[in-house]
């Protein structure tokens, strides 16, 4: 029987079916250069970019070009918590279509408008997705495959495993991408066996020697186990992966109750929300640059357990494909 053709890999022109998945803070442009260099897909977080690494959008893509040659993808964090945002966002979108980017992963909000932009100029569009709600949600709006975040996942993460995910998305007819819980072959050879044409990676990419996090952070991932990871509300309003350190033990990973009750209401919950990412912005760059660890505010998914040692990321990538 011949081989089932790759979706992931005709739209990305990548010959390895890896997403290394927006971070922030930890996507440094040589993060993303090395993961498309060895036959991956690095996707830009744009955020990341500008405030937490210091480059010009439009200069930081062309850094990264003078990296690789190879495709590199962009993240569009499209909820309008902010109109000022939102047309920060397209002007970024914009920018990014001008510099030759074609793969997009579009995440929490309705992707419609940068499906517009970019099908116009013959890119491709994947959307992030938890549940059969969202991920109809974004084909109605022309979304070309999904991400699909399992209860395993770091950042923004999901309450389904991978297999019930894809079971409950298999009949969509697109791409099929398992974000959570990949770190090793087994992994990766698991996921791919379920039925998913490609993998997001993220923890796994940090303990990397191109990413830009502290040693501290590293050696967290890689000290750390599964049952080291717990989900808070307090990030940004909706439950994130993070290493259970002593800053969010003193902190708490649940929202207060007037916190609960501005979430709650369908004018509050955006500023709520806002409220909390722009003080995790802060707090997650200053982490993510503090060498002593003192400042222990570090995202991460269950893959940990999989993450022994700190290597090139395209050691990984040839490992996950041998």
């Amino acid at each position: 029987m011949a081989a089932k053709p790759n979706r992931l890999l005709k739209h990305t022109g990548i010959t390895a079916p890896i997403i290394c998945g927006a971070m922030y803070p930890c996507s440094n442009p040589e993060l993303v250069a090395a993961v498309s260099e060895a036959g991956g897909i690095g996707i830009v977080q744009p955020i990341s970019l500008t405030y937490v690494h210091g480059y010009e959008f439009r200069a930081g893509l062309k850094y990264i070009r003078t990296l690789t040659d190879k495709p590199i993808g962009f993240n569009a964090l499209i909820e309008q918590s902010s109109k000022r945002y939102h047309r920060r966002m397209q002007e970024w979108v914009d920018i990014a279509l001008e510099e030759g980017i074609r793969f997009f992963v579009t995440s929490l909000g309705k992707p419609g408008w940068v499906v517009e932009r970019v099908h116009a100029a013959g890119g491709v569009v994947y959307h992030d997705t938890t549940n059969r709600k969202f991920a109809l949600k974004g084909l109605e709006d022309g979304v070309d495959g999904l991400i699909c975040v399992n209860n395993r996942a770091g950042g923004h993460t999901g309450r389904k495993s991978a297999a019930q995910l894809y079971e409950e998305l298999a009949d969509l007819n697109v791409p099929l991408i398992c974000a959570g819980g990949i770190s090793t072959a087994e992994d990766y050879q698991h996921a791919l066996q379920l039925g998913y044409e490609g993998v997001q990676m993220g923890t796994a990419f940090i303990a990397t020697t191109e990413c830009s996090a502290s040693d501290a952070y590293k050696q967290a991932i890689i000290d750390s186990q599964e049952t080291d990871i717990v989900l808070s509300e307090r990030i940004t309003g909706v439950p994130v992966s993070v290493i259970n350190t002593a800053s969010i033990k003193g902190m708490g990973t649940r929202a207060g109750p007037m916190a609960k009750w501005l979430l709650k209401g369908a004018k509050t919950k955006h500023l709520m929300r806002m409220f909390y990412t722009l003080r995790s912005v802060i707090n997650l760059k200053k982490a993510l640059q503090d060498k002593t660890g003192k400042r222990d505010f570090w995202q991460a998914g269950k893959s940990v357990a999989g993450v022994t040692k700190v290597r090139a990321a395209g050691e990984i990538i040839k490992e996950l494909n041998s």
